[in-house]
């Protein structure tokens, strides 16, 4: 047996306790949280029978779906456990052990809730419209339907994608490799209960369905997205590579992020009308090949969770352990805040240093890493882990 300290990386302490899946050299997945940089295995803390067979499980699904008042038994569990000595085979050093994609995800949207994003891309795409924003953006949570199978866990080689492309040069569409390869700090919102079709789920309700935060790095690449956007908006733009970060940080433990929303004018419809609309206080840092280049604060978005979640299923569409939503783009309103390289270079015109190099979008070998915390009780801090991609070069 033996005593865990969370001393070496409080970012992961008692009042953390994320949720992920690990594996030793030859060993299966299992369920794991995170205490300090110790990856401890679930089920061989709490045991493994009964109730506790999901955390032999290689993804987080079936602990999910067993629902919020279990969620919060598992947690006060775990707090005490981890207070005191656990067994020696429990425990691994973070650094010895490989992390996985956690949750086997169902279905994937993603918002585009950031005013300052979408008012950015507004002045950049619409210069000459007096106004930034779309006539449906301050009344509705605008997203899309991604795909769900190009999740990735955080680590993975991300390969440049290939499409057609169009220019303002260009006579005709072209065929290659893209050329303006972007990233989008995101954060994402796993569900845990789902709900049936034909049935929505209340704003006030949103935390009996959401599991855990993650951070997301939605990759997009610009030029084939602008070519192919219009009429029906993103698809292989975008759909050939999302990253997450390895732990779900359980809604529970940010409980101290939470914040009240910017304040929305014209008053939303009732459907998306919260008694005590919350955001939260999260936030992120963009690294670029070891140069942080922006940090984006998740608490200045528009829309929030439960709004999001709402407007998803106001339709009748059903949620299944597993969803997975993302908010857009975070970013704030200094340039120093901003989520996207779009942003960030002015649509290519503005460089940015990246340590004694410039860039404005992505190069082969470029390697991107965000990271994400949030306040904590007491004066702690939540960390999130961090979201990792290295792009790779690529034949169609």
């Amino acid at each position: 047996m033996r005593s865990l300290s969370s001393a070496a990386n409080p970012l992961f302490g008692l009042e953390n306790l994320p949720y992920g899946v690990y594996s030793t050299e030859g060993g299966v997945h299992r369920v794991a949280t995170r205490l300090g940089d110790d990856v401890v295995d679930i089920g061989l803390v709490l045991g493994e029978s009964g109730a506790n067979e999901v955390f032999r499980a290689p993804v987080l699904n079936q602990f999910m779906a067993q629902g919020p008042d279990r969620w919060a038994h598992v947690r006060e569990a775990l707090r005490d456990a981890l207070s005191g000595p656990v067994p020696d085979d429990a425990v691994h050093a973070i650094g010895d052990v490989r992390l996985h994609l956690p949750v086997d995800v169902a279905d994937y949207v993603d918002f585009y809730a950031s005013e300052h994003h979408a008012s950015n891309l507004g002045r950049l795409f619409r210069p000459d419209n007096p106004d930034p924003l779309t006539p449906n953006w301050k009344h509705l949570p605008i997203g899309y339907h991604g795909r769900s199978s190009s999740i990735v866990v955080s680590g993975t080689a991300i390969a440049r994608p290939h499409g057609q492309r169009k220019g303002p040069q260009d006579v005709a569409p072209v065929f290659g490799p893209s050329t303006r390869l972007d990233i989008e700090a995101e954060i994402g919102f796993v569900i845990g209960v789902g709900s049936e079709m034909g049935t929505s789920i209340d704003v006030e309700r949103a935390a009996d369905h959401l599991f855990g935060v993650v951070i997301f790095n939605d990759w997009s690449a610009r030029d084939i997205q602008a070519w192919e956007y219009v009429p029906l908006g993103p698809n292989l733009g975008k759909s050939f590579a999302s990253t997450i970060s390895p732990w779900v940080v359980p809604l529970a433990a940010l409980a101290s992020a939470r914040v009240d929303t910017p304040k929305q004018d014209p008053p939303v419809l009732p459907y998306l009308a919260a008694m005590s609309p919350w955001g939260l206080d999260i936030e992120l840092e963009v690294e670029w090949n070891g140069h942080v280049v922006s940090r984006p604060p998740y608490s200045a978005m528009y829309w929030s969770p439960a709004q999001m979640l709402a407007h998803l299923t106001v339709n009748g569409a059903p949620t299944r352990t597993g969803d997975l939503f993302a908010s857009g783009t975070v970013s704030g309103p200094d340039r120093g805040q901003r989520g996207a390289f779009i942003e960030l270079t002015w649509g290519g015109s503005e460089p940015v240093s990246v340590g004694e190099a410039t860039r404005t979008f992505l190069e082969d070998g470029d390697e991107i890493v965000i990271r994400a915390s949030a306040p904590g009780p007491h004066g702690s801090r939540i960390g999130f882990g961090e979201a990792r991609g290295r792009i790779v070069s690529s034949r169609p």
